[in-house]
C-alpha cells in the first residue's frame, strides 16, 4: 500500500526539481542584449564594434546554478564597426569569411559558480569554421520581475580570442593579435 504513495512522492519531487530550472530567451528583440568586440588599432587605440544580429537561450536556477547552460548563435555578416568599408573587409575572406561561415556559435559545456554572482563558463566556440574550447568569467548583473509581468535575469562577461586560432592571420600588427569579445545578456523567462 505504501509503494504507490512513495512512487507518487518521488515522481512529484522529480517534477519539482526539474521544474525549478528556468529557461530564458535572450532579449534581442528589445535590444537588451549585446555581443561586442574590441581590438587594438596599431597599439595606439581601441577599435570597438558589435554584432547586430544574434539569438540564443540559457537555463538558470538560482538554487542550483551549476546546472546552467547557454547557447548563442551570431550572424557574422551583422558585424558593425561603424565604418562601412571596414565592415565589408571584415566580412571577407581575410577575416570572418561570412559567405562560407555565416554563423559563429557558442555552446556551454560547464558553468561553475564560485558565489551567488560569479561563474566560470567553459564551452565550445565556432568561428570561421574552426571550433575551439574557451573559458571566461561571467557576473550575474541581476534578476527579478519586469514591468510587463515577465521575469528576467542578466549576465555579463568577456573573453579574449587569438585570431590565428580561428584561421584569421591577416597582419594587423603585433598589438592586434587578440580580440576581446563581450557578452551582455538579458534573458526573459519562457
Amino acid at each position: 500500500m505504501k509503494t504507490p504513495y512513495l512512487a507518487a512522492g518521488i515522481a512529484a519531487l522529480t517534477m519539482a526539481v526539474s521544474a525549478s530550472a528556468a529557461d530564458y530567451t535572450i532579449d534581442t528583440k528589445g535590444a537588451h542584449a549585446f555581443v561586442n568586440f574590441k581590438i587594438k588599432h596599431l597599439g595606439y587605440s581601441w577599435l570597438h564594434g558589435r554584432f547586430n544580429n544574434f539569438e540564443g537561450e540559457f537555463s538558470y536556477d538560482a538554487k542550483n546554478p551549476n546546472t546552467s547552460k547557454i547557447n548563442v548563435v551570431i550572424d557574422t555578416a551583422s558585424i558593425d564597426s561603424n565604418h562601412a568599408e571596414r565592415d565589408k573587409h571584415l566580412r571577407g575572406s581575410d577575416f570572418l569569411n561570412v559567405k562560407a561561415h555565416p554563423k559563429a556559435i557558442f555552446k556551454s559545456e560547464s558553468i561553475t559558480f564560485s558565489d551567488q554572482t560569479h561563474a566560470n563558463v567553459v564551452g565550445t566556440f565556432t568561428l570561421n569554421g574552426v571550433t575551439k574550447e574557451i573559458a571566461f568569467d561571467v557576473k550575474k548583473v541581476g534578476e527579478g520581475q519586469d514591468p510587463w509581468g515577465g521575469y528576467r535575469v542578466g549576465f555579463e562577461g568577456e573573453t579574449q580570442l587569438k585570431l590565428a586560432d580561428y584561421g584569421i592571420d591577416y597582419d594587423l600588427g603585433p598589438a592586434s593579435t587578440h580580440v576581446t569579445i563581450g557578452l551582455h545578456l538579458e534573458g526573459i523567462r519562457k
